[in-house]
């Protein structure tokens, strides 16, 4: 599985290429619309047909070579089928998260359902590495079924935070360091603790 630091670089290259072919499109039109002699320059309507078709079908292309790149994608259209090796059970109230232990260990490569229960307000649940990236997240409400199945690949150390406004107290809602994947054989850079980030 593709790490969601890596894929969001690739994202942003991707996505700023297509954004900025979309804009020679408008500029395209606004430079024809300008025209020092005070008349429009006309573009014959095939070709604008063939500028805008090539864009939609650039835009489809990318979605569908990093429709299984992204991390979460291949979990959320199987969960019907995957099967967890570890449940960790969290509740959450009054701005504090009830964890099962100050410190959990996670199985490499294998799938962890995170269930989590709002006994009050509506919180988030984000799990995020060394460097203050994400790794997943979700929203809890209270009343409803939160859970979040994840299989981490790398070796890491990561941190438990709210990642949804609660009001002032939802700022403090960090615990450093408390999920600990081991078992890979290769580690994550960015969630080393005391390495090289």
């Amino acid at each position: 599985m593709a790490d969601s630091v890596d894929v969001l670089g690739m994202l942003k290259l991707v996505y700023t290429i297509y954004t900025l072919a979309v804009i020679s499109l408008m500029a395209w039109f606004a430079m024809g619309v300008v025209n020092e002699n005070g008349k429009p320059r006309i573009v014959k309507p095939s070709t604008f047909y063939m500028y805008v078709g090539g864009l939609v079908t650039i835009g489809i292309a990318i979605h569908i070579v990093t429709f299984n790149k992204i991390p979460w994608v291949e979990i959320d259209f199987k969960r019907d089928s995957l099967k967890s090796t570890q449940v960790v059970n969290i509740t959450i109230e009054k701005h504090e998260f009830k964890l099962p232990s100050p410190k959990i260990e996670l199985k490499c490569n294998e799938y962890v359902l995170f269930d989590v229960v709002s006994k009050d307000i509506t919180y988030g649940f984000g799990i995020f590495r060394q460097n203050n990236s994400m790794v997943t997240q979700m929203q809890v409400v209270p009343g409803s079924k939160n859970d979040l199945m994840w299989k981490f690949g790398k070796n890491g150390v990561y941190h438990l935070r709210s990642t949804e406004y609660s009001g002032p107290k939802g700022a403090k809602m960090y615990i450093k360091d408390v999920f600990e994947v081991k078992g890979c054989d290769e580690d994550d850079k960015y969630s080393q603790k005391g390495g090289n980030l």
